[in-house]
Parts: structure tokens; C-alpha cells; sequence
């Protein structure tokens, strides 16, 4: 039967109202969350550079924390299994709390390769990260409570302001690697509900030491304790590690239950495939939480529909499953990152060696490098650099070399500091735009 047609086409832009009345439509027609909620400052400029690619300029792109499918592919174990997945038909809905044996090969993985056993019940799958941080932020906090987290950091401004929370922020400096510490959090803690903590950090590319991981963890256990005994709502750490495969040299990454095992009790930890195996288009995370945590988390996402493709949850329990191909994915990811960071922190040191304005940190994890570019009160054609943004429009206009400033990520200070992303990026290019940022920064002297 041919569907039915009409003989008329109705021009919807015309009921829309005027762009001159849109302000007005805006207070009468849009929630407050819709009102208030800030935009991601990072997709702003990521399509920034898409419209100066589109025109034909050349840019090293070092914005979104993204992988280009070109220079870090998934791993073939992933892409075959997905293949095979949909050939034998796996394309109904999953379980709401994802398939059995991916939350199983999860609890296995935990247990291989960080010395944590969790139950099953503890592990929910959900359509990337980011499903996952929203319910452990709905789960947990209520409208008006503290949420407590470091800038630079990645979207926990806009989590609180999603969960009606009270943001209690530490602006962190390159003294501490743009992390938090217990000392900081210490005085701060009254009152918090939830303290968001993520290594290796994005933006920053830094790791926090198991020393500080220890005294974090214990002051939440202690802080509990306290807690109890006055009949006060619980302290919990959201502990997002994606990026925990990812870390360099002598670098190792650690979770407060492994140092303070206490602590598993009030840590909701934040995991996926995006980062470690390239894999940001898949939409597969899950958390390891207490199990009375976990049930909640998957109730509220079970509303939205936030589950993973069965596809790929498929895929990754059979990914995960092979220790082997996990192992040779995480080199190959590690190498491959860590040899554009090292392109970009090593021309940048001898930039500075050179006596120009520019430092880096060395790099630590993940697939980020944290660099400063030290230009204020030079002028930019007749205008003197008095902020950061103006430092990364001089960089993407002068020497197509796009970075994001820290204050993309919540950290108010005008100090030069930028996030690079090396995902989307060749070595060729960064040791191209690293020619063209130093004959910027020559002409700046």
C-alpha cells in the first residue's frame, strides 16, 4: 500500500517566530535549565575550525579530545566483532543495565589488571561517560547540595548546574600539575555531597600520585565516619579514570578503593572504551559503584534510554574478554599518543631554550598536553594581548595551530595555560604547525 500524500506542503519557517521576537519567546516558551545552561565552549571552536578547513586554510587542530579515524584506528578485534554482531542479528534492545556478560568481562578487567574485585550488580553499561557522570550526579546530589571539583576540569560546571547543585570549586595550578590535593579539598569539605576528581586529567594530561589518591581517599572514609555518627548525608567521590589506560614512562594510575579499600564504599568509578581504544563513536561506558548506587543509576537512565548499542556492547564483552588484544590495543594507543605529545612538549622545550615566551608540562597521560604561551601585553597587530583567548585566536590565525584555553574547562585566571588534543592530529602536522607557531612567536619578540 502506498503511504498517503498531501497535495499541500506546509512551510514550518513560517510559523517560527521572527528572529527580533526570539528573546521574548525564549523567557515565555524554554525551562530555566534550557535558559541558564551554557553551551559547550569546545564545540564552539571545534566548528570554528571546521568553517577555516572548510575554506581551504591549513590547521593543526588540537581542540577536541576526539580521535581521527585516520590516525588511531579501533582495534580490528572490536570492528570485527561488531561486524558480526549485526550479521547475527543482535539489534533489539539491550538489558537496561547492559548485557550480562559485558558488565561480567567488566568485573573481570577490574579484577586483571587493577586488583578490584566488584560484583556484577555493581556495573552498569550505559551509552558512553557521560550518561553515566549525569546519574551518579542525579543519583546522588540533591537541588542545593555542594558538588566539589577542581578548574581546569571537564564539564562538571555543567552537571551541577543540570542537578540544581551548589558548585564548590579549587582553581588548581601548575604547582600541582592542575590537580587537586587533600590539603585543598580539606577545608572545603562541609557540607559536599559529591567530590569529582578526574585522572588523567582532561585538560591537563597530568596524573595524580597514589600519595594524594591515599589522603583524598581516607579524608572521605574519616569524613564519613564523622558523618554517621551525626545521622548527615554521605561524601562520595565520582572517580572518572577513561583515560586510565593511557599513562606514560613511570607514570601509574591508581583508584581510592586500591589504597584505602574503605573507600569503595563511597566511589562511583567512571570507565568506557572511548579513550583507551579509540573507540568515541561506539558509545560504551559503564560505572563500578556500590550496588545500591548502581541500581538507582540504571533506573534513571532506563527513562532516557541511554543504553549502548547491542552491537557494540557485544563486541566490547568479546574485546575485553581477550586479554592479548586489550594488551597489544593499549600499546599501540599509548605509543602512538605519546609520540605527538612528545613532538609537541619537546618543540615547545626547545622553543624555550630559544628564549621564547612558551613552556609545557611533560607529558603524563591520556592524549592531552598542557602548554603556556606566556604573551600578554604584546601587541597582536595594534592590539595588546591581554587574555588567553586572544592568544589562542593569534595562534589559529597566524600560524593554524588551534588549541583550547583552560578556560573552556572552568579556570578563570588569564595565564596563558591551553589544552592540546593529539587524537585528530599526524605527526607531520604538529611538527608543521610547531614551524609555524615559532616563526609567530619570533615576530612577537
Amino acid at each position: 500500500m502506498r503511504a498517503m500524500t498531501t497535495t499541500t506542503t506546509v512551510d514550518a519557517r513560517l510559523y517560527f517566530p521572527r528572529p527580533e521576537d526570539l528573546a521574548s519567546e525564549e523567557v515565555r516558551g524554554l525551562s530555566s535549565i534550557a535558559r541558564g545552561l551554557v553551551g559547550s565552549e569546545i564545540l564552539k571552536i571545534a566548528a570554528e575550525i571546521r568553517d577555516l578547513k572548510g575554506s581551504g586554510r591549513t590547521v593543526c587542530n588540537l581542540t577536541v579530545g576526539d580521535f581521527s579515524p585516520s590516525e588511531f584506528r579501533i582495534p580490528p578485534e572490536l570492528e570485527r566483532g561488531i561486524n558480526d554482531a549485526l550479521a547475527s542479528g543482535a539489534t533489539n534492545y539491550p538489558p537496561a543495565d547492559g548485557l550480562p556478560e559485558l558488565r561480567n568481562e567488566v568485573v573481570r578487567l577490574y579484577e586483571r589488571e587493577l586488583g578490584l574485585a566488584y560484583p556484577i550488580e555493581s556495573v552498569l553499561i550505559a551509552g558512553g561517560a557521560r550518561p553515566i557522570i549525569f546519574a551518579a550526579y542525579m543519583t546522588l546530589v540533591q537541588p542545593g547540595e555542594k558538588v566539589l571539583y577542581p578548574t581546569p576540569s571537564w564539564n562538571n560546571n555543567h552537571y551541577t548546574f543540570l542537578t540544581g547543585g551548589v558548585p564548590v570549586e579549587i582553581p588548581t595550578s601548575a604547582e600541582t600539575n592542575f590537580l587537586p590535593t587533600a590539603e585543598m579539598i580539606a577545608p572545603l569539605i562541609d557540607g559536599v555531597r559529591l567530590i569529582c576528581i578526574n585522572t588523567p586529567l582532561n585538560p591537563t594530561g597530568t596524573v595524580l600520585a597514589r600519595g594524594e589518591i591515599e589522603k583524598i581517599a581516607q579524608l572521605v572514609v574519616d569524613e564519613n565516619r564523622r558523618r554517621a555518627e551525626r545521622g548527615d548525608r554521605s561524601l562520595f567521590i565520582l572517580w572518572d579514570h577513561i583515560y586510565w589506560m593511557l599513562t606514560f614512562g613511570d607514570v601509574r594510575h591508581y583508584t581510592p578503593p586500591e589504597v584505602v579499600p574503605e573507600a569503595a564504599a563511597w566511589t562511583v568509578i567512571v570507565d568506557g572504551i572511548s579513550k583507551a581504544f579509540a573507540a568515541t563513536g561506539l558509545r560504551v561506558g559503564w560505572c563500578a559503584a556500590p550496588p545500591w548506587i548502581a541500581f538507582r543509576m540504571r533506573d534513571i537512565l532506563g527513562h532516557v534510554g541511554a543504553w549502548a548499542p547491542k552491537p557494540e556492547q557485544v563486541a566490547t564483552a568479546r574485546l575485553l574478554a581477550d586479554s592479548e588484544a586489550v594488551d597489544r590495543a593499549r600499546r599501540r594507543m599509548t605509543k602512538e599518543a605519546k609520540r605527538r605529545l612528545d613532538l609537541l612538549h619537546d618543540g615547545f622545550q626547545a622553543m624555550k631554550r630559544e628564549g621564547l615566551p612558551v613552556d609545557s608540562i611533560p607529558p603524563q597521560g591520556a592524549i592531552y598536553l598542557s602548554a603556556r604561551f606566556d604573551l600578554f601585553g604584546r601587541l597582536a597587530g595594534e592590539t595588546p594581548i591581554e587574555s588567553n583567548d586572544q592568544i589562542r585566536e593569534l595562534l589559529l590565525d597566524e600560524a593554524g595551530f588551534a588549541v583550547v584555553p583552560f578556560q573552556a574547562f572552568g579556570l578563570q585566571r588569564e595565564d596563558g595555560w591551553m589544552r592540546l588534543s593529539v587524537g585528530a592530529a599526524s605527526p607531520e602536522e604538529i611538527v608543521a604547525g610547531l614551524g609555524r607557531v615559532r616563526q609567530v612567536l619570533n615576530r612577537l619578540r
